[in-house]
């Protein structure tokens, strides 16, 4: 079903609950006050019937129908086009799941279309209407509260990410398999990548309805609310341009510490090639002497000589010796 909730409200208190948007539509138009609409994932008539009812601008309409949209505000005369990007954070798959939320803000109405289960828009609603006053102030009340149920979602994503970048710290100098360290450096990179795409905007969407609170006469209470949620905002980017810098440096460090180590190993290895080289000489030479000697020819030099036999293990011995010596000067050995 996708209208989860639809109410019309007066002097911030919901008068009708309603079924379908005809009666909604014919229930405004008799009492006044603003409509609260809350689609989640609907057809394409659906949002349509929306739109010929409060006359939202074909650009708008078509980019809440299509989704994938980046986190953006449009004014389209008198109404505002807002699409946020909430999200909530898989601890176990250390992964951000992202959503998409499109707003029409108009004089009299509050037209939600939800297209993933985050963010809680029910605890939204259920909190302005314990606080009538503050729903009374009209639908750029209901814009700044869900802004803030936005961003306060953001919240436990940060706390999610700070953690894993700690686990992180700890494993660079512990024993680790270096492999799995650099793509679990990689994929949390990505995701604060990913996360930075859907906060940053929000600071100049906050900044620009900021700055036209004046001309469109906002309460003076709600443009204070605006300004609490933009400082929670800068928070949150300033932590995740930091998350950003923490990783790309530890995996940095992690590039320098897997090629110091294959380094040690190549040298270690060397070391022993060298060893393993100069052991296989020094008795290659003996065994050079000893195999042509060994061939029984009878034309051979010093063959039938009474001293040729000591002679030729006196070379093999001098050879080994020498070898010996000149491998543990170049300290091979």
């Amino acid at each position: 079903m996708a209208l989860i909730d639809n109410g019309v409200y007066v002097h911030g208190r919901r008068v009708e609950t309603l079924k379908n948007l005809d009666d909604t539509f014919r229930t405004l138009g008799s009492t006044g006050g603003i409509a609260w609409i809350g689609l989640y994932r609907p057809q394409r008539e659906e949002v349509e019937s929306v739109a010929r009812e409060f006359d939202l601008h074909p650009l708008a309409v078509e980019d809440a129908l299509s989704g994938h949209q980046r986190s953006k505000v449009e004014r389209y005369g008198d109404t505002l086009f807002a699409v946020l990007r909430p999200a909530r954070y898989r601890d176990e798959q250390e992964s951000i799941v992202f959503g998409e939320l499109h707003l029409f803000i108009g004089p009299d109405f509050v037209v939600t279309i939800r297209h993933a289960e985050s963010p809680n828009l029910s605890a939204v609603r259920r909190r302005m209407e314990a606080n009538p006053d503050l729903l009374a102030k009209g639908p750029e009340a209901v814009l700044y509260a869900i802004l803030d149920e936005v961003v306060d979602e953001y919240e436990p994503i940060v706390a999610g990410l700070e953690n894993d970048i700690d686990e992180i710290e700890d494993q660079l100098f512990g024993d680790s398999d270096d492999d799995a360290l650099s793509r679990r450096i990689y994929e949390l990179s990505r995701e604060v990548i990913n996360f930075q795409r859907a906060v940053h905007p929000l600071s100049g969407m906050l900044e620009w309805l900021r700055r036209g609170s004046d001309k469109y006469r906002v309460d003076e209470e709600l443009q204070r609310s605006l300004r609490d949620v933009l400082d929670h905002v800068i928070r949150v980017n300033e932590r995740v341009d930091s998350f950003r810098s923490i990783l790309e440096n530890a995996l940095t460090v992690q590039s320098a510490l897997v090629a110091r180590r294959h380094s040690e190993a190549g040298l270690a290895q060397n070391d022993e090639i060298k060893k393993i080289s100069s052991w296989a000489a020094i008795i290659f030479a003996p065994t050079l002497v000893g195999t042509v000697y060994g061939m029984n020819f009878d034309h051979m030099p010093e063959l039938h000589w009474a001293f040729g036999y000591p002679l030729a293990l006196g070379a093999m011995g001098a050879f080994a010796v020498t070898l010996y010596g000149i491998f543990r000067y170049k300290r091979w050995l």
